[in-house]
């Protein structure tokens, strides 16, 4: 080991020098440079997966979502989601209170696991509907060991149903998407889908029931899930390419029906100002005196369109189109 290159006296009389100020500690090389703290260990949530597009996506699962209750369960609650969001698998573990239906999905192709929770408030919402209530009971406090009975574990499999099919559609027109339900539990410490530093993409859809009761579903994904498809994320979520068979029928249906629309055209000779006095006091026979400009105004639907000349063929009135008018030039 080698020696110190200060003696123990010289070591305390340079800490008590720096310590009353008399020894300079500002004084060296490179002295406004700051430092960043960076956890080597840890993911950077901000490579690249696009939290818009998991917006966007969300909002179409929510339209679907809603359908879906109506069919199965004959409740239409109000969905109200909110941002996604990239937290720390821990810090989200750690807000949550069981019981709840916490759900362990498998979703191809993304790797690992994902989790979908159910608030308690929606499964009995939920029920009380399917029976033919209004769904506007209360749950209040639930002991953290309460099981789930066998209907209300029913009631979760339909709404897990509803929310599988709903997901697979409004991931549709990015990724092709098959779910699979691994296990079940009411306490989220045992749903372990990532490590507790690990950052995961939360995304949660706050529901309001008739009687303003209402819970949340969250759907969490670890964001190493997906790593592989922020390349279609990065592109937003788009319904093709306008090459599809089907937007070429549109858009030639369109063409068709803004070609057959019909205008109204008036050809105008010309104006003059009058008052509302002069107006009045007109009379059959009256003779108004104006001059006439050498092109008239063409106007479709009241927009001044053409300069025409005005002549006949044959015993019709006929225009010659003199030029175009760009709207607002005049």
């Amino acid at each position: 080991m080698a020696p110190n290159l200060l003696s123990p006296e010289e070591m305390t009389a340079l800490s008590e020098g720096v310590k009353d100020g008399s020894i300079a500690v500002d004084t060296g090389f490179n002295t406004a440079a700051r430092v960043k703290k960076h956890d080597l260990g840890s993911e950077n949530s901000s490579l690249g997966v696009n939290v818009a597009s998991i917006d966007m996506i969300n909002e179409r699962f929510i339209r679907l979502f809603r359908l879906g209750l109506m069919e199965v369960l004959r409740s239409n609650p109000r969905i109200n989601p909110t941002k996604v969001q990239i937290v720390r698998f821990g810090d989200y573990i750690k807000g949550l209170n069981a019981p709840l239906s916490v759900n362990v999905v498998r979703i191809n192709p993304l790797r690992g696991y994902s989790l979908v929770v159910i608030d308690p408030s929606i499964v009995f919402s939920s029920l009380v509907s399917f029976f033919g209530g209004f769904g506007n009971g209360s749950v209040g406090n639930l002991l953290p060991g309460r099981m789930f009975t066998p209907t209300e574990v029913r009631i979760i499999k339909m709404i897990l149903d509803i929310t599988f099919r709903t997901l697979k559609d409004a991931w549709s027109p990015l990724l092709g998407l098959d779910f699979e339900l691994v296990s079940s539990e009411i306490n989220p410490q045992f749903a372990q889908i990532a490590d507790e530093n690990d950052l995961v993409v939360l995304s949660r859809f706050e529901t309001e029931g008739n009687a303003k009761t209402g819970g949340f579903i969250d759907l969490v994904n670890p964001y190493a899930s997906l790593k592989p498809v922020r390349e279609l994320l990065s592109s937003r979520v788009q319904t093709g390419e306008g090459n599809e068979e089907s937007d070429k029928q549109w858009r030639d249906q369109l063409d068709g029906a803004v070609n057959e629309a019909c205008l109204g055209v008036n050809v105008v000779f010309g104006t003059m100002p009058m008052t509302m006095r002069a107006l009045e006091i007109m009379q059959v026979g009256d003779i108004l005196h104006f001059r006439k400009p050498d092109l008239a105004s063409m106007q479709v639907n009241g927009i001044h369109a053409f300069d025409v000349r005005v002549g006949s063929i044959g015993t019709q009135t006929a225009v010659q189109i003199d030029r175009a008018v760009v709207p607002g030039s005049q």
